[in-house]
């Protein structure tokens, strides 16, 4: 309780109705500055002033993406407990949250006319891909039986491109971040979640060889059809295996060596797919053992992309 006490003193007065305000809106989702002073219709610095006092209090997280900056309510049980009690006392029926959940709405609808705008753009080079291998459907459900029932604490997928990872895997996991260098991408998977109503994931702007920051916090990463797009993705597994805690595991989906130019010269594919040898050496050098290979031919066409998944293993 005192601790408890401790924050409503950090908080210089919890009810200050701007600070509720922005609590309620980041309960729902991560916000920047920019997107609350368009919701709130508050300035920029008033906006700011009030999320650093939320920040020092420790009951809001912000995460930077370049020159912006992301805020949602931390993740820590006891603070966050507190939060969502507090808001529980909040009247649902209050006029001006409502109209602040309205316009969350609002903004979240046209961010996500533009990611899919985005993503309109480039669906022709996804479908082209798509038709050289067997279906998604068969793969996804290769994926999810090669996870079976375990249930991940925490699990990252690096490389998320539209989130679709967070979505499928949805059940094997209690927390999740997904990571990606496309600011296009990651709004289009911002705006996913939303559509499916998925709030214990979150979307992070970054580096998937420069993970400091999440060292050592997942059970569970996951490698989705990227690593052709690196000329070392054993650079990639060893920054992989840095955020697994010991006995974590990894799932890496990718294509089988192929012959099809095409996809280096115009697709940006360093790599025209990845070996069970090289998948084998890479992981030894990581620290990590290959518990589980598949290959999932392409049935129609002998000469089309054959998708490999593997699981591998932090034996620490």
């Amino acid at each position: 309780m005192a601790q408890l006490n401790k924050f409503v003193v950090d908080l210089k007065a919890v009810g200050e109705p701007t600070r509720l305000r922005l609590l309620s809106l980041l309960a729902l989702s991560e916000l920047s500055v920019k997107d609350l002073t368009q919701i709130l219709g508050q300035s920029q610095p008033r906006i700011s002033r009030h999320l650093k006092l939320l920040v020092d209090s420790g009951l809001v997280v912000r995460h930077a993406e370049g020159a912006w900056a992301y805020f949602g309510i931390c993740s820590n049980s006891v603070k966050s407990h507190f939060v969502y009690s507090l808001l529980k006392n909040l009247d649902i029926w209050d006029e001006q949250i409502q109209s602040d959940r309205r316009g969350l709405k609002l903004l979240q609808e046209k961010q996500k006319q533009k990611a899919e705008k985005y993503f309109s753009a480039i669906a022709s080079d996804w479908d082209l891909i798509r038709s050289l291998h067997v279906s998604e459907e068969l793969v996804e459900a290769e994926i999810i039986a090669s996870l079976g029932v375990k249930k991940y604490e925490m699990m990252i997928d690096l490389g998320t491109g539209t989130g679709r990872m967070l979505e499928l895997l949805k059940a094997n996991y209690k927390k999740a971040i997904g990571i990606d260098f496309s600011k296009e991408m990651i709004s289009l998977a911002r705006s996913r979640l939303v559509d499916n109503n998925i709030s214990n994931a979150q979307i992070r702007l970054g580096d998937i060889v420069a993970l400091d920051e999440y060292e050592n916090i997942a059970n569970l990463a996951i490698i989705h059809q990227v690593l052709h797009f690196f000329d070392d993705p054993g650079q990639v597994l060893l920054a992989a295996r840095e955020v697994l805690q010991p006995k974590g595991e990894m799932l890496i989906v990718d294509f089988a060596p192929h012959e099809f130019n095409f996809l280096a010269i115009e697709h940006e594919h360093k790599r025209l797919g990845i070996s069970e040898q090289q998948i084998q050496s890479w992981a030894k050098k990581a620290g990590l053992e290959v518990v589980m290979s598949k290959e999932i031919p392409n049935g129609k066409d002998a000469s089309g992309l054959t998708v490999c998944i593997w699981v591998l293993k932090d034996n620490r």
